[in-house]
């Protein structure tokens, strides 16, 4: 005899509206890229959407839990490294993303230390071509702070009045 079949229980009001973590065109394209038609049906979206999201809130739980296990408070990249140890795809993917993060960096500090080289030297010349005018520009300066210094003397005494 076959169990009989129980009523489903609908799900409690705070659970009733959906939440998505990504929008329908991103997912779609995922599917797209995967193989799915061109258009997917809203439910396959649905649930792709629903099954990518447990997956990261599972994973950044157990990350988590690695993290209080080695008694720190804050999630590091160590502690995703360690929890996908035993699933050498993901740890090798991971791992492959992080080099070239790192060689990316690397070759934007390179590129930026470069212009800023340039940069440097014309402000050298600059400088160069401000010493061969005979440094007009000390003089103002100089003028320039005499003037300050006689306003401070002459509203010290107000200052100390107030």
């Amino acid at each position: 005899m076959a169990p009989p079949i129980l009523p489903r229980v609908p799900p409690p009001p705070h659970l009733k509206k959906i939440r998505t973590l990504f929008d329908q065109p991103q997912v779609e394209a995922f599917l797209l890229a995967f193989g799915d038609n061109d258009y997917p049906l809203p439910e396959t979206v649905r649930v792709l959407d629903e099954i990518v999201t447990d997956y990261i809130i599972e994973t950044c739980h157990e990350a988590a839990a690695v993290a209080h296990h080695a008694r720190r408070a804050k999630i590091k990249l160590d502690d995703f490294k360690f929890m996908l140890r035993r699933d050498t795809g993901k740890l090798g993917r991971v791992s492959e993303m992080l080099e070239t993060d790192k060689e990316l960096k690397r070759k934007r500090k390179a590129f930026d230390t470069d212009e800023g080289a340039v940069l440097q030297k014309g402000d050298a010349k600059e400088d160069e071509v401000e010493q061969k005018r005979g440094g007009e520009d000390d003089g103002r300066k100089k003028k320039k702070k005499k003037k300050e210094k006689v306003k401070k003397e002459r509203f010290a005494d107000d200052e100390s009045v107030v």
